[in-house]
C-alpha cells in the first residue's frame, strides 16, 4: 500500500512541476523583444472585468508582389497591435494619437487578461515626433 501511495505522489509532483514549466513558458517567459515605430493610430482602455490599455501602430512601407508576372511594388501598411500595463507608459501614449512614435515591446508566446489582448506588450517609449 504504501508503495502504491508513493508512486502517486510522484506522478503528482511531476505533473504539477510539467504544469508549472508550462505555464511559465506560455505566460510569463519573454519569447522576444525588439523595437517598433510608426504613427499611433489608436490606444484605448478597454475591457470588462480586467481594464487594459490596447493600442494600434500603423507601419508604413513598400510591399512586393508578384502580380500576374510582373513585380508589384506599392506602397502598404503594416499594423502592429500591443497591450500596455505601464500607467506611465500607458499615460504618456494617450497623449500621442498621430504621432509617430517608436517604442519597445516585449513578446509572449501567450495573452494574460490582466496584461492585455495583445502578445506584444509595450514597456517604455523611446521616442516621439510629430508626421511627416
Amino acid at each position: 500500500m504504501a508503495k502504491k501511495g508513493t508512486i502517486i505522489g510522484l506522478v503528482c509532483l511531476i505533473v504539477a512541476i510539467a504544469l508549472a514549466v508550462f505555464v511559465y513558458v506560455r505566460f510569463y517567459f519573454v519569447f522576444g523583444d525588439g523595437v517598433k515605430a510608426g504613427e499611433l493610430n489608436q490606444f484605448t482602455l478597454k475591457g470588462y472585468v480586467f481594464k487594459t490599455y490596447e493600442g494600434r501602430i500603423i507601419q508604413a512601407g513598400f510591399r512586393g508582389g508578384v502580380n500576374g508576372g510582373m513585380v508589384d511594388s506599392a506602397m502598404g501598411s503594416y499594423v502592429f497591435d500591443f497591450s500596455c500595463e505601464n500607467e506611465t507608459v500607458a499615460d504618456s501614449l494617450m497623449r500621442c494619437s498621430g504621432k509617430v512614435v517608436e517604442v519597445h515591446y516585449k513578446e509572449y508566446l501567450g495573452a494574460l487578461p490582466w496584461r492585455g489582448m495583445q502578445k506584444h506588450v509595450v514597456d517604455k517609449i523611446i521616442s516621439v515626433s510629430e508626421t511627416k
